[in-house]
């Protein structure tokens, strides 16, 4: 019996990454303007340029079936029997829905389909905990139990610049708790149970919205008795999101601290500068 994962782009897994776990990674697709692009092929430099000269603004497509289809096949053709496919947030995409109901209907392997309820390093995790256990010799069911447990453990906040792009995509569940002058402030926001993306206060600076995620992390400590494990996430920020990882190493020495991104087909949505840290029972010894 052999076991696969799939994934997408939004997970920002690394190659290295990928490689290690034999990890399957499905492109999203980014339009900008006339072109699209699979989202490895967009560069940062690429994006942001595009995301700041006036031109219409960018939008996204999922992973289709077909892409999936022929993934899947291709794995069935390597004697894969088992697949586990984990992929972006079903509260900011129908993706996962349509997945769920083609996986029905597939019949070459057996599908476990995973909503990770969030995006990038909540993604990652999942995806690299998988290939931790499939080396472990674990089967697909026994996986797919132990990473709806290990969701279960996420916590996550992001400060946005603008509400501007969540507000023109749709992925903002709650827009009506930010009503009022956003001028100078850092909206703040998290993921719902349902991951859905929704506003939950607003700061004047990064470093008061640092301030209310660490504050939360805090408490979090205080609350498990299991390792943690947090990533800071920036959507080209690199400079603040380095500071950022130093700060938490510093005010929590018990914490493992990594460093991930939010890709073009996620800043579509926030905005440049976006920032953000997600925090959950450490992958690697759960």
């Amino acid at each position: 019996m052999s076991i696969a994962i799939v994934t997408d782009t939004a997970a920002y897994l690394t190659t290295e990454q990928a490689s290690r776990y034999h990890i399957t990674v499905l492109p999203i697709t980014v339009i900008l303007g006339d072109h699209q692009y699979p989202e490895s092929a967009v560069t940062n430099q690429l994006f942001y340029d595009y995301l700041q000269s006036g031109q219409p603004l960018p939008t996204t497509a999922q992973v289709s079936l077909g892409q999936i289809e022929t993934a899947y096949d291709q794995l069935v053709a390597q004697g894969v029997t088992q697949i586990i496919s984990i992929h972006l947030s079903s509260g900011i995409t129908s993706f996962m829905s349509n997945l769920k109901m083609f996986c029905q209907s597939y019949t070459k392997a057996a599908v476990y389909p995973i909503d990770s309820l969030v995006a990038s390093a909540g993604e990652a995790n999942l995806c690299l905990l998988a290939g931790r256990l499939i080396a472990a010799g674990y089967d697909a069911p026994a996986i797919a139990d132990a990473l709806i447990r290990f969701r279960d453990t996420q916590r996550v906040y992001f400060a946005v610049d603008s509400l501007r792009h969540l507000a023109r995509t749709g992925r903002l569940s709650n827009r009506s708790a930010m009503v009022g002058s956003l001028l100078n402030i850092k909206p703040l926001l998290t993921f719902d149970d349902a991951g859905k993306i929704v506003a939950i206060g607003k700061e004047r600076t990064m470093r008061r919205a640092f301030s209310y995620m660490t504050d939360r992390l805090a408490a979090t400590l205080q609350q498990v008795d299991y390792p943690v494990h947090a990533t800071v996430i920036d959507a080209n920020n690199p400079e603040l999101a380095a500071q950022w990882a130093t700060s938490l190493t510093q005010q929590f020495p018990q914490l493992r601290v990594t460093q991930s991104q939010l890709g073009p087909a996620i800043s579509v949505h926030t905005g440049e500068k976006t920032m953000g840290i997600l925090w959950q029972q450490d992958w690697q010894e759960f």
